[in-house]
């Protein structure tokens, strides 16, 4: 038998319509013919399992247990999907051969090969690279199967970031969460390698525009003539040298009007010499097709619609529709084979997007873009329309939108060059520099294709006069404008996922920001929407209008971490090593270690109650267990001859007590930490809004207080919610 393992239903049954014989259908299966059956994941089947799996004195939060680092990594079938696990399971015993249908990505690899591995499928796999579920495309790739493991540098790439995510992600949300709670705070602070430094971009954001103070500029505009019969003007700006630096600020504007006074009056009535004259006609070529990115922020600055609503309705297209080729693709170019297939693609554009008839009447469709690029495409290519005339049902506003986007920059590809009229003046008025500027579209070609915002339409600047280098000109009258600086905007989701894209343009090392411009920046084509979603439902961002702030708790949290947790740079060179891993460069062992070292680095200063993010001070850890040198409260650690009690304070201090002696001779008496009257977990003292009381240290799963009576723990009752 032949198992196809699709990466979700409506691929599955994609695959089986394209395959011969008669289909037969089973519960979370399909048979084609006599050797064929084509099953599914519903997503990822398995996910990594839970701490508490691998040692039971993790399935507490205690700030003393971590780090968590598994000795060997195993994974648990997820609990929604358990049935159609052991469904494929099943199937996986009788197979003679298995094809790897995952989507064309780096999870789209992972999830079918942990199934794989986690049944120990030991048989011969091949891997199917779908990119467009319209019945002619899943036939030919049918016949373009290759050995999956071709991909096996892909899969480990993806391995390596789920069990990196794993790390990071339980053991700082841990530690913070712990140390949240401590303070009195509710809830869980999640802390991951990629939503916070996302979360990072939009406080900095926000702290920038609270702390901006707008300040006066002024700039000096004169209108000149040409000396002759029939004199033509124009108007030319002001730019100011270094002899007025003292009057300027970093972005060169001159903040005192009385030194732009002095030069308007310098200039009045002057005559002056062109000390530079250009003037060039300067073509366009057209965009190229549409990454997911790409689509997510101009479906978001033309239409306002936010990253996820984007990915929904491209992915309703792709797979309900199958009028896009796949969507979760960071790839603008196309295989030169695609280029044959350039009339019965529009021909179906036409059927969905009549609207777009006029365009394709005009398309010349033997311009062969710089978009056909065989050496620019890897598993897969930019999304463009398929050859299919009609949806499957009508089409939803935002469908419609994103459909006709894509179309769209698929069709500029048929069109031609647009060309731009651009022309300079540089002239010289007693030894002042001014400059005027003409710009124009002398033939549109491809941007009649364009969608504009109304208020961002061009405005074509006045013709200048086509004078010579060394050419006079006379300075008629001129004007001071008052203007004020003005702070950035808010990020809305078309600038957030911008920014996600471009990290670069964030890191303010040189050589690190040279690295990062090859990267594919925070998260992938398929997360950022997810991401930026996720940060919303923990109730880190809220939105106010199309603007995207950060609430007080994201404010708090950013403010407590450490730079290099809060910043992009770190998980953008994650990226960059993960692509490493992927192109066999890298090394995903070397890369978990460097990660377990860095992560006890961040926990070390928790667990010590030093200072964190320049700004917030914790208090050690409240064990139970008191340091018999000084007092301070004592953090489980781990030595060469077992666990032990060592001193929170340490290196300062060195006290040590055995794992079994818990006893505190505080006063000279011997007293051992009192345990939870509910599960016998150790109380902690803890202080709340209404004074101190004790706590069971297994909160939240165990939520027991006890009042505090003279810094010890009553015997009766509950005490006061923290």
């Amino acid at each position: 038998m032949r198992l196809f393992i699709a990466e979700k239903p409506s691929l599955g049954r994609a695959i089986a319509s394209a395959l011969p014989g008669e289909i037969q259908r089973g519960r979370g299966w399909l048979r084609c013919g006599e050797r064929d059956v084509v099953t599914w994941c519903i997503g990822h089947l398995l996910e990594p399992a839970e701490p508490g799996h691998y040692d039971p004195r993790w399935l507490k939060w205690r700030l003393h247990e971590l780090p968590i680092f598994p000795e060997h990594w195993e994974l648990a079938p997820k609990n929604s999907v358990r049935d159609q696990l052991r469904i494929v399971e099943g199937m996986l015993a009788k197979a003679d051969t298995v094809i790897h249908a995952g989507d064309p990505d780096r999870e789209g690899q992972l999830l079918v090969d942990e199934v794989l591995r986690y049944c120990r499928y030991g048989r011969p796999v091949e891997r199917l690279l779908i990119q467009d579920l319209t019945p002619a495309a899943v036939s030919r790739a049918l016949n373009q199967m290759r050995d999956n493991r071709d991909f096996r540098r892909l899969s480990h790439s993806a391995l390596a970031r789920q069990r990196a995510d794993w790390l990071y992600g339980i053991n700082l949300t841990r530690a913070y969460t712990l140390r949240y709670q401590q303070q009195g705070q509710q809830g869980v602070y999640s802390v991951g390698r990629v939503q916070t430094p996302v979360l990072g971009l939009v406080v900095e954001r926000d702290q920038t525009i609270a702390d901006f103070e707008p300040k006066p500029f002024f700039t000096l505009t004169i209108n000149c003539d040409t000396p002759s019969e029939t004199p033509q003007s124009f108007e030319a700006r002001w730019r100011p040298d270094e002899r007025f630096r003292s009057a300027m600020d970093e972005e060169d504007r001159v903040l005192d009007r009385k030194v732009v006074e002095s030069v308007a009056e310098a200039v009045q009535d002057q005559s002056g010499t062109i000390t530079d004259a250009r003037f060039r006609e300067r073509q366009e070529a057209p965009p190229l097709p549409l990454s997911l990115s790409i689509l997510q922020i101009e479906a978001g600055r033309l239409f306002g619609m936010n990253a996820k609503a984007v990915l929904d309705s491209a992915q309703n297209l792709y797979e309900k529709h199958q009028l896009i080729t796949y969507p979760r693709s960071d790839c603008r170019y196309l295989p030169e084979e695609h280029f044959s297939q350039r009339h019965d693609v529009i021909r179906g554009l036409c059927g969905v997007a009549p609207g777009l008839t006029e365009f394709a009447d005009r398309a010349e469709l033997n311009r062969h873009s710089r978009a056909w690029d065989d050496e620019k495409v890897d598993a897969h290519h930019a999304i463009i329309p398929t050859m299919r005339q009609r949806p499957a049902g009508n089409l939803s506003r935002n469908e419609r939108r994103v459909y006709e986007l894509v179309a769209r920059y698929y069709l500029m590809q048929f069109f031609p060059e647009a060309i731009h009229r651009e022309g300079r003046l540089d002239l010289t008025i007693e030894s002042h520099a001014f400059r005027a500027t003409e710009t124009g579209v002398v033939a549109p070609g491809w941007k009649e294709l364009e969608l504009r915002k109304k208020e961002a339409s061009e405005k074509p600047s006045r013709a200048l006069p086509r004078l010579d280098k060394g050419n006079e000109v006379q300075c008629r009258s001129s004007e001071i404008k008052d203007r004020m600086t003005q702070p950035p905007s808010h990020f809305t989701d078309a600038t957030l996922l911008s920014a996600m894209t471009n990290i670069a343009r964030f890191v303010a090392d040189s050589e690190l920001r040279k690295t990062l411009r090859d990267t594919d920046g925070l998260g992938t084509e398929a997360t950022r929407a997810s991401i930026i979603e996720t940060l919303f439902k923990r109730e880190y961002l809220y939105r106010e209008g199309r603007y995207i702030k950060a609430t007080d708790k994201g404010l708090d949290l950013i403010a407590a971490l450490p730079s290099a947790v809060a910043k992009p740079d770190m998980t953008a060179v994650w990226e960059a090593t993960l692509e490493r891993i992927r192109q066999g460069e890298g090394d995903p062992r070397a890369f978990l270690g460097s990660l377990e070292d860095q992560i006890r680095e961040l926990l070390a200063p928790l667990r010590d109650g030093t200072t964190m993010g320049g700004t917030t001070h914790w208090a050690p850890e409240q064990t139970g267990v008191h340091c018999p040198q000084c007092r301070s409260p004592m953090r489980e650690r781990e030595g060469k001859f077992g666990r032990f009690w060592a001193c929170s304070r340490y290196p300062q201090c060195r006290g040590t007590r055995p794992i079994e002696d818990t006893t505190d001779h505080a006063d000279g008496a011997d007293q051992a930490p009192t345990p939870c009257p509910a599960c016998f977990s150790p109380l902690i003292r803890r202080h709340g809004k209404k004074g101190w009381f004790w706590g069971c240290s297994n909160y939240p799963g165990c939520r027991q207080t006890v009042s505090d009576v003279d810094g010890r723990p009553a015997t009766a009752g509950p005490g006061p919610a923290g």
